[in-house]
Parts: C-alpha cells; sequence; structure tokens
C-alpha cells in the first residue's frame, strides 16, 4: 500500500486510542486533589464538634483527631489496592460492581446521583455565602444574589472540568497550595506562640486529660464528628484511569496526602487551643476568625478570604470526581448512553459533567432540597463497607488478579465492621422518620433497575435523542468501538 494511503484499520485503531481519557494526572496533582477534597471550609470555621463532644477535655479531643486521621489513612490503603488492580473511573461504583454485582452497583449510583450533587450545591452555597459577606458587613447577602453566585460557580467549573482535564488540575493545585498556606499560617502561628511559653497556653497542654471524662456515646459521636472532618479521602479512585503509572502513584499519593492532612490538623487544633480556652472555641462561629482576629488583627481579612478558596478547591475536586461517577455509571449501561461520550476535540467526558452540574443548580434553586440530605449519612459510610467487602470478595475470588498494592488483609475486615457500626449507629441512637424515608429512597432504586436494566426495556425515541445531542455537542463512544447511529 503506497505512503500516500492510510490502512482503515489504522484509521480505527487511532481513532480508538484517541476517544479515551487521557493520563493527564501525576503524583502531585493526585496529592492536591485528595487534600483538597478533604480540606474544606470546617477547619476553620467549626473544628467544635470534636471538642465540644470531648466534654472540652484537650486531650480526649486530640486523640480522636489522631484516630480520625488514622481510620480515614486504613479506608484510603484499602482503596489504593483496589485502584491500583482496577483503575478505571468511578470510584467505589466500580468497585461494588466488579466485586459484589450489578445491582449493588447500582443502588449506589442511585443514591449518590442524589446526594453528591446536593452535596455541592451546599458547596457552591457556602462559598457564596463567605464570597459576597465582606461587602454586606453584618447585614445578610440578598439570597438572590447568593443563589446567583453558587451557580456561576458551578457552572464555571463544570464547564473547565468538561472543556481541560489539565486545566481542571492546574486549578485544584493552585486552590490547594493557597489553602495549605493559610493553614501554615494557623500552625506555625500556634507554634510559635507555645514556643513563646505563654503560661496559659501551656497550661492548657500540662494536664490535658485532667478534664471530665466523656462517656462512650459522647465520645462516639466525636468520632463521628472526626470522621466527617477527614472525609473525600476517597476520591482519589474516581479518577484512577486518568492516572500516570497508577500502580506507583496511587498509593504514594494517598500515602503522602492523608498524613500530612492529620499532621496539618492536629497542628491547627493545638493552635485554637494555643490561642483560644475550649470554651471559646466551641463558642465561636468561627474560629479561625476570632484566632486571626487575637494573633494578626491587621491581615485577619485573609481567613474569610481563605475560607472561600477553600471551598472553592473542594467544589472543583468533588465536581470532577461526580463527572467521573457519572461517565463510569453510563459505561456500565445504568445511565443513559450518551453520559459517557467524549468531546472529539479534547477527550474530556464533557456530557457527564453537564449531567451532573444541571443535577447540582437543580438542588440550589430550592435550596431546601439540600437538608434531605442529611438523612443520607448512612449510606456514605454503608457504601465505604461495601467497597472494601468488595477488596475481601476479589481477593478470594480472583486470587491471580494482579495487584501492584495490596493492604494488609485485618485492615479492610476491620474497615468493614467499623464501616456497618457507622452507618448503623446514628439510626440506631436517634431513631427518626427522615431515615426510614432515605432508606424507602434507596430501595426505590430497584424499579428502576429490573425493568430498564436487568430486562433492557429500552424505547426506541431515546436513540434519536441520543443522536442529536451527540452531534450538538460533538461527542462520540469513548470505547471507539460503539457503531455511530448518526451516520
Amino acid at each position: 500500500m503506497g505512503k500516500g494511503k492510510s490502512d482503515p484499520k489504522d484509521v480505527k485503531r487511532n481513532k480508538k486510542a484517541k476517544m479515551q481519557l487521557k493520563r493527564n494526572i501525576g503524583y502531585f496533582e493526585g496529592v492536591s486533589f485528595i487534600v483538597g477534597s478533604i480540606v474544606g471550609a470546617g477547619i476553620f470555621v467549626s473544628p467544635t464538634g470534636v471538642l465540644q463532644h470531648s466534654l472540652l477535655n484537650v486531650g480526649v479531643a486530640l486523640t480522636i483527631w489522631t484516630a480520625s486521621g488514622l481510620v480515614s489513612l486504613m479506608g484510603s490503603l484499602c482503596y489504593a489496592e483496589l485502584g491500583t488492580a482496577l483503575p478505571f473511573s468511578g470510584g467505589e461504583y466500580s468497585h461494588i460492581k466488579r466485586g459484589l454485582g450489578s445491582l449493588p452497583a447500582f443502588v449506589f449510583i442511585w443514591t449518590s446521583m442524589f446526594t453528591k450533587p446536593a452535596s455541592n450545591a451546599a458547596r457552591a452555597l457556602l462559598f457564596a455565602e463567605y464570597a459576597t459577606q465582606p461587602f454586606y458587613g453584618v447585614c445578610p447577602a440578598p439570597e438572590v444574589l447568593k443563589k446567583c453566585l453558587a451557580l456561576a460557580a458551578l457552572w464555571s467549573l463544570g464547564i473547565l472540568n468538561g472543556h481541560s482535564i489539565k486545566m481542571a488540575a492546574w486549578v485544584q493545585t493552585v486552590f490547594t497550595l493557597l489553602k495549605m498556606v493559610a493553614l501554615s499560617v494557623i500552625a506555625i502561628g500556634g507554634i510559635v506562640l507555645l514556643a513563646g511559653g505563654r503560661k496559659e497556653s501551656l497550661a492548657r497542654f500540662e494536664d490535658t486529660f485532667s478534664s471530665e471524662v466523656p462517656d462512650a456515646s459522647q465520645v462516639a459521636e466525636a468520632f463521628f464528628q472526626g470522621l466527617y472532618a477527614y472525609g473525600g479521602w476517597w476520591s482519589l479512585n474516581y479518577m484512577a484511569e486518568e492516572m500516570k503509572n497508577p500502580s506507583r502513584n496511587i498509593p504514594l499519593t494517598v500515602m503522602t496526602a492523608v498524613p500530612a492532612v492529620i499532621i496539618f490538623y492536629l497542628l491547627v487544633n493545638i493552635s485554637y487551643l494555643t490561642v483560644l480556652t475550649p470554651k471559646e472555641i466551641v463558642s465561636s462561629v468561627a474560629v479561625a476568625v476570632t484566632w486571626a482576629d487575637r494573633v494578626i488583627p491587621s491581615v485577619a481579612w485573609i481567613i474569610p478570604l481563605s475560607v472561600a478558596v477553600s471551598i472553592f478547591g473542594a467544589l472543583n475536586s468533588s465536581m470532577f470526581t461526580l463527572g467521573r461517577l457519572s461517565y463510569a455509571g453510563s459505561q456500565s449501561g445504568h445511565l443513559p448512553a450518551l453520559i459517557s461520550m467524549l468531546n472529539v476535540h479534547s477527550c474530556t467526558p464533557a456530557p457527564a459533567m453537564i449531567f451532573s452540574t444541571t443535577i447540582a443548580s437543580i438542588f440550589i434553586i430550592p435550596s431546601d432540597l439540600i437538608m434531605l440530605t442529611n438523612y443520607f449519612g448512612f449510606s456514605a459510610w454503608l457504601m465505604i463497607g461495601l467497597t472494601c467487602a468488595s477488596l475481601i470478595v476479589l481477593r478470594y475470588r480472583e486470587p491471580h488478579l494482579h495487584r501492584p498494592y495490596k493492604v494488609f488483609l485485618p485492615v479492610p475486615f476491620a474497615m468493614v465492621a467499623m464501616s456497618f457500626f457507622l452507618a448503623l449507629a446514628p439510626i440506631v441512637w436517634s431513631l427518626n422518620l427522615q431515615y426510614v424515608y432515605a432508606f424507602l429512597f434507596m430501595l426505590g432504586s430497584l424499579f428502576v433497575y429490573f425493568p430498564f436494566i436487568h430486562f433492557k426495556l429500552h424505547f426506541a425515541f431515546l436513540d434519536k435523542i441520543t443522536c442529536h445531542l451527540q452531534l450538538l455537542l460533538e461527542v462520540s463512544p469513548s470505547d471507539g468501538s460503539a457503531e455511530d447511529n448518526c451516520e
């Protein structure tokens, strides 16, 4: 065959190679995504839950912060094994589907399509709150303005993530560095003051366990608060398909990011306790702002700005992961086929980002809907437990699966037990009818799964809609092998 001609098979092969997610995320970007996902507004604004439920016992509170971090590290190491063995987009969804089957995976994505967009909407509204408040002083900012700004933030990040993975990773890295600089200011400020030998500061750390000791239920509640502050450690597995050298970078990223957050959280809490009394911390509306007013009053404005930056970075990370969850669900046939298509120019999951951003936008308009997600907190730990159970099942069912990294087997067993306890404890301790509604919503997935997924009920008119949207959005099936029905 002449040089000027190309083999149709080569063209098809090149097209297939092109229409896949690109591995653009390296070690440093991975660390930024994990740290950015974990560190939101909580450590700046209200790290009071742990201290309050510890009955202002400083020693118990710091121990719980450490223990919560270690549990998060255990979970992230379990996820590292799954991410290196099965480096696909979708995080827990992909692992549960492989280990436990299609039905549990569908229940996960059904629930996540409600809770995760609502969480993004809440973050966007909180960002808008902190971004607008400085312009209104003591007066509340108009709700319409906050909702408009929240929608603008959502769609800016949605378009960014749908247009360029490299740019989204760059934004994540920049905002993570900014929030870590702010945390470093607080941490170093506390160390300097503590080293200065102020008697009232040193006195709080001399007999750290001398205060009243909380009972078991109070310790458990404080533990819940601590684990909530570390939420987001699972985010890396959603982007495993886009990681460079995932066999090396996933475990290395996890072992860097999570311990770093543990150390920063401890140093920041120690800094707060160096400047403020436990009672002042618990009663403060925004602890970091109160700290700044005491330590650096001339530049105290930097803390509210840091909170807005931190929330924006966490929102970018959570939108990135939600887009990958939608993409993976569509690839498996659990969501419409269009959602797993990639833009022909940038090879990004643009339809998945549009889909997830649209759902989040719906939650912003009547923001009262976000309150409903408070009763789905148990589902997050339930799904973590199922994911770790999938690891155990795969160890025995697929012993020859290539595992570049293997976690010590008792760790996933401990995570399964702990996850189910954390999922069931809130329901048992405070039985509320809303929990029943949340559980019924999860069971409602069965009425969709069996007709449309199991029995493959299909409506022909949807194919025409998919074709028109495919042409409009300039997207193609991500596997490069599906026929283009629009021809």
